[in-house]
């Protein structure tokens, strides 16, 4: 080898060991960061809570965790019976929350792991009995903004949406539901995105709220799980958990 061609060659491996130390390392989490969703950025990491001595919370969680996991917007973690869950050590990775549990208890610690965990900056979806959970309680009442009174038998009836240009209801109008009609009582500073008629009487069927720097959905229906696997239970909860989560939601 001529001495010109020597030096081509401890050149070109120069450039090539250069090369190699200007490029990034890309760990598996930065690649996943570079390759978002083609729906809409990053799974939101969520935190799928079921239970309690009424209803049938794992057969309505089945469904819930198909129809959310099926938009491919969000990541669930699936725990039934344990409100430990809520524990602020246990409840910190979590961006958004979706709860569906009847009656029953709460101790001090989970429901203050839950409402700071919330009011920090993340979201909080529950439905039908999320509003006749730990009755008697005012501080869960104040946090979801409202709670169950009564309901009349299991029937269809309409549900119509209020002059609100919330992303969650945008494009409805309204629609024919069959579900068991819950009868709250509620804060009139929630905001109201639909009703439906009780003797006369409007009632609402969806409302959202802030608490803190977070997000609060709520919705009156999913009694059961034939009820859950109607296509307007399932749009609007899941625009619901988005808006709660704080990602854009598509038309």
């Amino acid at each position: 080898m001529t001495m010109h061609e020597l030096a081509g060659t401890l050149m070109g491996v120069a450039l090539v060991g250069l090369g190699i130390w200007l490029l990034p390392a890309v760990t598996p989490a930065a690649q996943a960061a570079e390759e978002p969703a083609a729906s809409g950025g990053a799974r939101i990491r969520t935190l799928l809570l079921t239970g309690g001595p009424v209803h049938d919370g794992k057969g309505i969680g089945d469904i819930v965790q198909a129809a959310m996991e099926k938009t491919g917007r969000f990541e669930i973690t699936r725990v039934n019976e344990d409100l430990n869950a809520l524990l602020a050590e246990r409840i910190a990775p979590f961006d958004l929350v979706v709860f569906y549990w009847t009656m029953g208890e709460i101790s001090e610690a989970q429901k203050r792991g839950l409402m700071n965990h919330i009011a920090g900056g993340k979201g909080y979806v529950t439905f039908h009995s999320g509003a006749d959970s730990f009755r008697e309680d005012p501080d869960y009442r104040a946090f979801v903004g409202g709670y169950f009174v009564t309901h009349p038998r299991y029937r269809t009836y309409q549900v119509s949406i209020t002059e609100n240009d919330s992303p969650i209801t945008r494009g409805i109008d309204e629609f024919m539901i069959t579900d068991e009609q819950y009868i709250l009582s509620y804060n009139p500073q929630v905001t109201v995105l639909a009703n439906s008629l009780h003797k006369g009487q409007l009632m609402p069927v969806l409302w959202t709220k802030d608490w803190g720097k977070g997000r609060v959905f709520y919705s009156a229906l999913g009694h059961d799980p034939k009820a859950c696997e109607q296509e307007m239970f399932q749009k609007s909860l899941i625009r619901g958990a988005l808006w709660a989560a704080g990602r854009e939601i598509p038309e």
